[in-house]
């Protein structure tokens, strides 16, 4: 009992020491969906409780006995030839100890290497050097269910990562509650996400390490199935440490020609307060007629508006996928588009050990 009492105090006083951390910064890989169906849910999902290995890579508190000896390898195929992937297992220890052990990877592929005034390195026109960019995400994750409904879970993750000459490593801690109730068929999650620091920045400079906040998120998730009809919906709330998730307040400091210019741009871009709002959400609807086939659909609104251009149609911010148990391997396909002929390709592979007892 008191062991429950620490852990469910450390989870209602994270949130506020997170709240210092918050920011964009390095290491955003670690946003990518993890598997085929993370990416048909919109890209996260943290409620779902159905013995999904993959979503320990949203929610550690998602592990559980049934998740024991399964090993999941997914992959996708990105923009630009990036390439993408995850590999998970889970294991179990007496009766309430759930754990897994993941990787998390980007290729971002082979570069020609040139120098300011495109020129070969080397010095010799007919010498090509070339160099590559990866990064790299370790996922030691744990989970013990406090009741029949309340499960907390942490992952600890270090970090790694390479672009040519430019190295970084560093550590974020992941910290979830899931809640399910079978009675009434619902579920829900809150996670912390990316809580940590880099260790060693890319470059250094006269004032010394030059670091970079990680992506911290906090997440909060329910799921709602039908009793009566095969279909589970459910809603992700993310970013909730932050109110403005405008593209230009986000990601770059605004440049000006004159400050009346400035003033009239950001009025007519400024978006309002139910659009503001409805970039926190992600809505996934799944059809699951049984435990060996889903088909899935989702709606992210901030990807929508951040990649939709005027003058052009495109399925920006929805998400598709589906996933079948063949034999004893479940297989899984999403599919991701950003522009029209700008699509991302996701596959999935899922087993259980248990199944190839003799």
């Amino acid at each position: 009992m008191i062991k429950n009492r620490i852990l469910l105090s450390i989870l209602i006083f994270l949130p506020f020491i997170a709240f210092s951390q918050a920011g964009k910064g390095v290491y955003n890989f670690l946003d990518l969906p993890a598997s085929s169906r993370l990416a048909a849910l919109g890209g996260s999902n943290v409620s779902i409780s159905d013995h999904d290995i993959n979503f320990v890579f949203r929610n550690p508190a998602l592990l559980t006995e049934q998740t024991n000896k399964v090993v999941s390898l997914n992959y996708a195929n990105y923009l630009a030839d990036i390439n993408f992937g995850s590999a998970v297992y889970g294991m179990t220890f007496g009766e309430k100890n759930h754990m897994s052990f993941g990787i998390q990877y980007i290729d971002y592929g082979k570069f020609l290497e040139k120098t300011e005034t495109n020129e070969n390195p080397s010095g010799d026109p007919n010498v090509n050097t070339y160099f590559n960019a990866k990064d790299l995400g370790i996922y030691i994750s744990y989970a013990r269910p406090l009741s029949d409904r309340f499960t907390v879970g942490g992952t600890f993750k270090p970090i790694f990562s390479s672009y040519e000459r430019y190295n970084s490593f560093g550590f974020a801690i992941d910290a979830g509650v899931s809640y399910t109730n079978k009675d009434i068929l619902f579920s829900a999650g809150l996670v912390l996400r990316n809580m940590g620091t880099q260790l060693k920045g890319y470059y250094s400079d006269e004032e010394g390490q030059h670091y970079e906040p990680l992506p911290f998120d906090i997440q909060l998730g329910a799921t709602q199935k039908l009793r009566h009809a095969p279909f589970r919906f459910s809603l992700t709330l993310h970013n909730l440490h932050k109110w403005n998730l405008k593209y230009q307040s986000t990601n770059q400091k605004s440049t000006t020609i004159s400050s009346v210019d400035e003033d009239t741009s950001k009025k007519k871009d400024e978006p309002g307060f139910f659009d503001m709002a409805f970039r926190h959400t992600i809505i996934g609807v799944e059809f699951v007629p049984n435990n060996n086939f889903y088909v899935a659909v989702s709606y992210n609104h901030r990807r929508r508006q951040e990649l939709s251009m005027n003058g052009f149609k495109s399925l920006a911010g929805f998400a598709f996928g589906a996933g079948i148990k063949v034999y004893k391997f479940h297989v899984g396909f999403g599919m991701t588009q950003f522009q029209v002929g700008l699509n991302s390709y996701q596959f999935s592979i899922a087993t259980s050990l248990n199944e190839f007892r003799l």
